[in-house]
């Protein structure tokens, strides 16, 4: 892996849904400075050369907080602004053709639901797995729901970390203890918080119990 699996402890995805009066930016800084270890830019519906823009806005501040900087989905995008590494879905691009595209060095996160995918994915040039919906989520509401038991599973079967995502908030995170995970991610119970920053580090605290850190 090409950063320490204490990265993926507190697994930020940003969604502009709740910015409001702010601006994405704004919440990532206050989300930085409570404590993400890792930020994910999912943009679905931004223009190309907007999510650049934006891209290279919130970089430098991931840069001074020493937090790796994900793309989702855009390969293109991710090796254009040479940011840390790129995450992909079932339905985007194959891993192996997306590690082919981007080398050795960038990181490689890939969404499974299952232990053959999984392994698949491991096998594929994967370095780390996102897994879930671990709960229901209003984030993605359409999205195949993950028991307990497969998310165990699929920590045991593969030797790369695994992180949790969907639904995870401060009520259902200690729900997970002992699957095997190496972190949460979170989107609304961040980024809806009315106190991004005391929000993080209280993700922050759960996230280290949740995964024995």
């Amino acid at each position: 892996m090409k950063f320490s699996e204490k990265a993926l402890l507190l697994y930020a995805v940003s969604d502009r849904a709740w910015t409001g009066r702010q601006t994405l930016a704004d919440q990532i800084e206050q989300a930085l400075g409570g404590g993400i270890t890792c930020l994910q830019l999912r943009e679905k519906n931004l223009p190309y050369q907007e999510f650049i823009q934006e891209i290279r806005t919130v970089m430098p501040m991931c840069r001074r907080y020493g937090v790796p900087l994900i793309i989702n989905d855009s390969v293109d995008a991710a090796l254009e602004c040479l940011v840390d590494g790129v995450h992909v879905g079932q339905s985007d691009m194959n891993a192996r053709a997306v590690r082919g595209r981007i080398g050795p060095d960038m990181v490689l996160g890939v969404s499974v639901q299952t232990v053959d995918q999984a392994i698949q994915a491991q096998e594929d040039g994967a370095d780390y797995l996102g897994v879930g919906a671990v709960f229901p989520t209003g984030t993605k509401p359409d999205a195949d729901a993950v028991s307990y038991a497969t998310l165990r599973d699929i920590c045991a079967a593969v030797s790369i970390p695994v992180v949790a995502i969907g639904g995870i908030s401060l009520a259902t995170a200690e729900k997970l203890s002992g699957s095997g995970i190496k972190g949460i991610a979170v989107v609304s119970a961040l980024f809806a918080s009315p106190d991004i920053r005391k929000a993080a580090a209280e993700l922050l605290l759960c996230a280290e119990k949740v995964c024995q850190v």
